[in-house]
């Protein structure tokens, strides 16, 4: 322990500014890969290649020579490996980085998508058609997604307008935005158990505010009794949204400060 400290301060005061920048950059790039693999199968395969690195320095450390060999045997291949592991993950990362390469075409994007789905709440609310959909965060909604029908198809009012159709059979359930996909329809979300919640919300509203109390993601209602529109955040609901207030709200949750967070499409799938 006495070496060590001499060598950590003599290696810290010798950092040069490239040093510093070369690891912002390796830890930016770390940080957002486990983002992206966060929730999926991918995430899984990662922890388990995590467990074997610990594996592999353990028995060198304590000298067990065959398990070593096996280990490091395995190394050899480590590259090719991770290749084949997550290869569907590293396509979907360069096809981002090849689509949108400026934060500009990001932004850009994130407003088409919240301007879908907002355009779709109005026109449901018009017709009285309930409706409840989720955009997902940071928080993976892996399991809620699974209760459903995949679907992983383009965010468009038309889609959400004929999910949400009275002789559609999803109508009943909630639809998942992650990105700019609609991952799952007739998805099943957890009621909310707060006793002060008003008796004149319905099921519906009750489902949003029981996931937004569980997770981050943002639920937007559309009442098929009266007609409006609400979005739940944090367990809380604000109700009788028009289409630009509606906007606003996503918009100030989406679109404000965004130099200083991913955007909506370059969250981790979860």
């Amino acid at each position: 322990m006495k070496e060590v400290l001499p060598y950590i301060t003599r290696s810290f005061y010798s950092m040069r500014w490239q040093d510093v920048l070369d690891i912002f950059v390796v830890a930016f790039v770390i940080y957002h890969f486990i983002l992206m693999l966060k929730g999926t199968r991918a995430f899984r395969m990662l922890v388990g290649l995590v467990v074997i690195v610990l594996v592999t320095i353990l028995s060198q450390w304590l000298k067990l020579q065959t398990l070593n060999w096996l280990f490091s045997n395995f190394w050899q291949m480590g590259i090719i490996i991770l290749v084949i592991l997550f290869q569907p993950e590293l396509r979907k990362a360069l096809a981002q980085v090849g689509t949108t390469p400026f934060y500009l075409g990001a932004t850009l994007r994130e407003e088409m998508v919240l301007r879908e789905i907002v355009d779709a709440a109005h026109y449901l609310a018009t017709k009285k058609i309930g409706a409840l959909v989720v955009l997902e965060r940071e928080m993976g909604l892996k399991n809620y997604i699974d209760s459903g029908i995949r679907i992983n198809a383009d965010v468009t009012k038309e889609l959400l307008i004929s999910i949400f159709l009275p002789y559609s059979p999803l109508h009943d359930g909630a639809v998942i935005v992650r990105y700019d996909k609609v991952v799952a329809a007739g998805c099943l979300l957890p009621l909310s158990t707060d006793p002060r919640i008003s008796k004149v919300l319905g099921t519906r509203h009750r489902a949003a505010l029981g996931l937004s109390e569980e997770t981050d993601a943002v639920v937007v209602v559309v009442s098929e009794e009266r007609g409006s529109i609400s979005v739940a955040i944090g367990g809380k609901l604000t109700r009788e949204l028009d289409r630009e207030s509606l906007f606003r709200v996503l918009a100030n949750l989406f679109l404000k400060n965004t130099r200083g967070r991913r955007p909506l499409w370059a969250w981790g799938e979860k």
